[in-house]
């Protein structure tokens, strides 16, 4: 909302409903539901996979889902400053996912710029690749070509050996503990927790809006549309291995690639291949653009919220934005040289890794389930929505997210082993040693920011902790706290009119 030159701009509201719900939408539905789980499902046991994901998404990936949710509607602040009204001890929490933020905003862009180079080829008379000799429709539109890919690959030969593959059931895969560790990774990479991106998002919502709705409805499309983008890729790949006479496991691809070396040289394959590229570029794009849009949106509105007399005044957000958008186009130019890939790789699996995440799924459910306290964002909830959340959710927040997120964190650290770029590069020490510096750069931040508010505070250590667990005193008060204020107003009221009673008995006799 504009105002005056030299005046503070309000922060504002979404305009509707669908605004919110596009944008979230467009956000959390990204390139991993297309080019991630259908590979982790053929590769983890098909549809025994689901097991554990669906697992995991029930105990974490909703529960926090709704929890960062809850916490934006709340306080009406972004990603950082939301952790130092509610509980300023893990305002670290806020720092390190704006971090891996940043990291994301670096090395995603490159991919755009993949997938725009292929949309650009997929106009020649002749594919490159078929041989060895050369706002609100962004959030909609990708529905629509992911349906379109999905009923054109269906009706290719050998689809159907390629969605039996997929989705085959292969109940041994669950006692290997990498199928548990992936699905929880999965679940925190496509519901984008702990990056304060949900947060930000709806800290735009009115006070009253529902978001306790909300939160299972996006939860359900996520999940929907990484199932349905498996069945659109493996038909694809099941006629591409009818075609070339080989078993499907030997052009499935997982990540890049599946998007710019598999799923290309099937399209080639079809009749009329440069409709088909053209539409699966572009829906590429489109989703790469939306959630690209929102994490730079995350990260502003972070960093505004946090000086709001400074980066509130006209013009001035637009010049922060211009220079944040220089200075990724200038840490990213790197990926685009000969050996960027080498490099893409080492922030694709440090910099913004599923252990990284894990970690601060941890951090983040601890924090609200037993500092801030899971009862009293439950009565939150309860007064925005006017609807009590079920307290298989409190039970979630306080012990089986946590302790779900912290075991997968273990075992992803306990399997961990070093990165390899197409089976055979061995990258250097000095990478590995600059991939483990990304990592621990946003980790870190947690325990740092504890330790560092603990040493600067004044009292006794006790009274510093229970100082920075304290949370803002002009946080909104709740209907059960306006009744507690009552209920002492009226005891203390009750007792002076005694008080007063006893006195002139006493002054009488």
């Amino acid at each position: 909302m504009k105002t005056m030159k030299g005046q503070i701009e309000e922060r504002g509201y979404w305009e509707s409903k669908v605004e919110f719900i596009l944008a979230v939408a467009g956000y959390v539905v990204g390139l991993g539901n297309v080019w991630r789980f259908p590979y982790l499902c053929y590769k983890y046991g098909g549809g025994a996979f689901l097991i554990p994901y669906l697992l995991f998404g029930a105990t974490c990936g909703v529960p926090l889902f709704l929890l960062e949710s809850a916490m934006g509607q709340y306080t009406q602040e972004g990603g950082i400053t939301c952790w130092r009204r509610l509980c300023p001890l893990v305002e670290g929490i806020g720092y390190a996912g704006q971090v891996i933020q940043v990291y994301g905003c670096m090395y995603y862009i490159v991919i755009l710029a993949w997938a725009l180079f292929y949309l650009i080829f997929s106009f020649s008379s002749q594919l490159p690749w078929a041989s060895c000799d050369n706002p609100w429709n962004t959030a909609t539109f990708p529905y629509v070509m992911l349906l379109v890919l999905l009923v054109r690959g269906l009706t290719l030969p050998g689809a159907l050996e390629g969605v039996v593959f997929y989705l085959y059931p292969q109940p041994a895969h669950l006692a290997d503990l990498q199928v548990w560790m992936e699905a929880a990774s999965q679940i925190v990479f496509s519901y984008s927790l702990s990056v304060g991106t949900v947060t930000v998002l709806s800290s735009y919502n009115r006070y009253s809006n529902n978001c306790y709705r909300d939160c299972f409805w996006l939860c359900l499309l996520n999940s929907v549309t990484s199932l349905v983008a498996g069945f659109a890729v493996f038909s694809v790949l099941g006629f591409m291995a009818h075609q070339q006479g080989v078993p499907i496991e030997e052009v499935a691809e997982s990540g890049p690639g599946l998007a710019f070396i598999a799923y290309p040289q099937a399209v080639a394959m079809m009749p009329f291949p440069q409709l088909w590229a053209v539409c699966f570029f572009i829906m590429i794009i489109l989703l790469g653009i939306d959630t690209h849009f929102v994490a730079m949106e995350s990260i502003i509105t972070s960093v505004t919220d946090m000086f709001p007399t400074v980066l509130r005044r006209s013009g001035r957000r637009e010049i922060f934005l211009l220079f944040f958008c220089l200075s990724c186009f200038v840490g990213q130019i790197f990926l685009v040289t000969e050996g960027g890939m080498y490099v893409f790789q080492l922030f694709d699996n440090y910099a913004c890794s599923g252990a990284c995440l894990l970690i601060l799924c941890v951090f983040e459910s601890l924090a609200m389930g037993w500092i801030f306290g899971a009862e009293r964002m439950f009565d939150a909830i309860e007064d925005m929505t006017s609807s009590r959340p079920n307290c298989l959710i409190m039970l979630c927040w306080k012990y089986l997210t946590p302790l779900g997120s912290l075991v997968a964190f273990v075992f992803s650290v306990m399997e961990y082993q070093p990165l390899t770029f197409n089976r055979w590069y061995v990258y250097p020490d000095w990478a590995y040693a600059l991939g483990w510096l990304m990592a621990l750069s946003s980790i870190l931040l947690v325990p740092g920011w504890v330790m560092g508010r603990l040493l600067a505070g004044k009292g006794s250590l006790k009274q510093r902790w229970l100082q920075l667990c304290n949370p803002d005193t002009n946080l909104p008060l709740t209907n059960k706290q306006r009744a507690g204020m009552k209920e002492t107003a009226l005891t203390t009221q009750g007792k002076e009119l005694v008080r007063l009673t006893v006195e002139e008995h006493e002054n009488g006799q």
